[in-house]
């Protein structure tokens, strides 16, 4: 099963390997170009430092106080299921190349049967729905295998709600079907763009669904089941309004809804007939919510900066009693269809994720997961630190710093990780075998939240649009500036990375500031705006284009071919490592590929590692652990050898 791709690739790993010790044959399913051998030994050193699990919610039992959970016994994520706090995790699942650590599942009514996506593409995200039967194990296909389809929604009845491509590869239309009959799926409405269903409502006449027009504006409607009439729920607002989630009220017809109407940052609102009530200040951002099935309390998550807070209410807003948590990011809020009992994720610094539960009515907390974590000690490193600079223009920036531990003495050499998205966001979390990177080798790493990042309101989000694009890439040079300031780091050895949006940033940082980077790492990066706007996927484009620029304007095409980096590819002199997948369809190889024979043509240093098995960030346990040493071995060449000094 292919795992996330940060959770391997820049957890680094010291020593200076010998040439001449035995090496790791390279995977069959990988190609490589400039990349030395990897020494056994490096292989031997990392093991304990990449034992790790978590777990996270997938879904409650209907009937039922036990839950469906993802986690990995062996080497891919599969379905779980957990029949009380703390109980052992039994298999449920059994695919060669696992599930998605948080798909998308519902149960039947009565709990005979879940329906969950699961990728059959290998990593080309085409989600397929199959049936999982529970009395028997029995798995069966409810899709046609070839079209992506979104998170199935169950009504009462059970009957299923879901988005696909499979009428034309390019629009999510929305369908219906019932799971007991594979091949029952209907049309529900006529929709072009990308739309998603959400919610049912208790009489099973209406669906509630989505519009998504970007990454910042999306609309609410009502849906009639039969006929599919669409009635617009969520006005325009001010400015263009972001509806992230929605639930019909208990039996009622009203909503609750999170959105960032008339705001800068998201609240839940109560939505009844024209009148849109908000339930939570505009001054206390909500990450995420869930109303009880009766519609009474919910569960909201607010951002508390580096954590969340979570606070049951009730349906007027007000808050009630809840427990004390543990400190983390929250997420997967969810409660018991027939208890009054919320279950949620929770993740930190100190741990990857675990699953817990509130009992409203005794205000208990229960954790119904403890999942493992070798290597190194956590808890014995420096805790995870927010720091700030200010950019080019004034504007305020922050990351996430992790320090080595204070054994190391004098200052330490750096490494920036730069998020993709590019309205992701970094919070402190567990790194995994980055701490036995910080632990032996003494490297800070640092995970910057530049202009566009969520979380920060709107406005900044905005601040990166458009033309405004080049400005992402000046906080990174603030954040030089910075690192230069500060007397425990060691401005002259430095180096850069990021995934997908991130990768660009990083080679664009690279070619701006290339006299004060030993290194960059673009993995699965735009190089080519104009070329990754055309070749995306098809049911991406639109999205894409609102975000970056649309390439049919001729002004905006001539900026997006001046800002790629592979227009400027002759001021990239730095050392470059590039990692791809062949079956990438958000970034495709082409990308990659184009890079690399520009930077070898100019003498570039330069090692590709192209993933065949690989879609976007995804790689096999095989070829995640593959890149990992690929990743050591370059970051030891050149950000910490006399060879990569200038």
């Amino acid at each position: 099963m292919a795992r996330s791709f940060w959770a391997g690739w820049l957890f680094l790993v010291p020593f200076t390997w010998l040439a001449q010790e035995p090496s790791l044959a390279v995977p069959p399913n990988v190609a490589v170009d400039g990349v030395p051998a990897i020494p056994m030994k490096l292989v031997s050193a990392v093991a304990p430092y990449g034992q790790f699990r978590r777990a996270q919610l997938v879904a409650w039992h209907p009937t039922e106080r036990r839950m469906i959970v993802t986690t990995t016994f062996g080497s891919v994520p599969q379905l779980h299921e957990v029949k009380f706090p703390g109980g052992a995790r039994t298999q449920l699942t059994y695919f060669p190349d696992g599930v998605s650590p948080r798909p998308g599942a519902v149960f039947l009514p009565r709990g005979e049967a879940i329906v969950f996506q699961k990728d059959t593409a290998g990593g080309g995200e085409a989600n397929q729905l199959f049936r999982y039967d529970a009395a028997t194990g029995a798995l069966t296909l409810l899709t046609d295998g070839e079209s992506r389809n979104g998170i199935p929604v169950i009504s009462r009845s059970g009957r299923v709600a879901y988005d696909s491509t499979r009428r034309d590869g390019k629009d999510r239309q929305l369908y219906l079907l019932d799971p007991r009959q594979p091949d029952s799926s209907t049309p529900l409405a006529e929709t072009t763009g990308i739309w998603a269903a959400v919610d049912w409502s208790a009489d099973e006449k209406s669906v509630l669904a989505t519009q998504s027009m970007s990454s910042s504006e999306s609309y609410l409607w009502r849906i009639q089941v039969p006929g599919g009439e669409k009635t617009l729920l969520t006005p325009k607002g001010e400015r263009p309004v972001m509806w992230s989630a929605a639930y019909f009220a208990g039996g009622g017809t009203a909503i609750y809804a999170l959105g960032n109407f008339n705001s800068e940052s998201p609240r839940v609102f109560r939505l009844s007939g024209a009148a849109l009530s908000p339930l939570t200040p505009a001054d206390r951002p909500v990450e995420a919510f869930a109303p009880s099935p009766d519609g009474q309390r919910l569960a909201v998550v607010f951002d508390a900066g580096a954590s969340s807070q979570l606070q049951l209410l009730d349906a007027k807003g007000q808050a009630l009693r809840t427990p004390e948590l543990p400190a983390g990011v929250i997420s997967d809020v969810s409660w018991h269809p027939a208890r009054n009992e919320v279950a949620f994720n929770i993740a930190g610094a100190r741990s990857f994720s675990d699953v817990y539960s509130i009992d409203i009515a005794a205000n208990r907390l229960d954790r119904w997961t403890f999942s493992e974590m070798a290597g190194g000690n956590a808890e014995t490193l420096p805790d995870a630190e927010i720091v700030k600079w200010k950019s080019f223009d004034g504007l305020e920036i922050s990351g996430v710093l992790y320090r080595p531990p204070a054994r190391f003495e004098g200052p330490r050499p750096v490494i920036i990780n730069v998020h993709g998205g590019p309205v992701e966001r970094e919070r402190p979390r567990a790194i995994g075998r980055s701490n036995y990177f910080r632990n032996e080798l003494g490297i800070a790493v640092i995970y910057p939240n530049i202009r566009g990042s969520s979380g920060f309101g709107r406005a900044f989000e905005e601040l990166d649009n458009g033309v405004l694009r080049e400005n992402a890439v000046k906080d990174i040079g603030a954040l030089l500036d910075w690192i230069a300031a500060q007397p425990g780091l060691d401005a002259k050895r430095v180096m850069i990375a990021g995934p997908s949006y991130g990768g660009y940033v990083a080679l664009a940082a690279a070619i701006e500031y290339g006299d004060r980077l030993r290194g960059v790492n673009p993995a699965f990066g735009i190089t080519d705006f104009p070329a990754f706007l055309q070749t995306t996927e098809v049911s991406r484009q639109a999205d894409r284009n609102a975000e970056y620029g649309d390439p049919a304007d001729p002004k905006m095409l001539a900026f997006l071919t001046r800002i790629s980096p592979l227009t400027s590819v002759a001021r990239l002199k730095t050392p470059v490592f590039i990692a791809a997948g062949a079956k990438d369809t958000r970034v495709p190889i082409s990308q990659a590929e184009t890079l690399v024979k520009a930077l070898k043509s100019q003498g570039t240093p330069v090692w590709y590692v192209r993933f065949e098995d690989a879609g976007h960030q995804q790689l096999t346990v095989p070829t995640n652990d593959f890149s990992i040493y690929t990743w050591v071995m370059f970051v030891e060449k050149f950000l910490l050898s006399s060879e990569g000094s200038r």
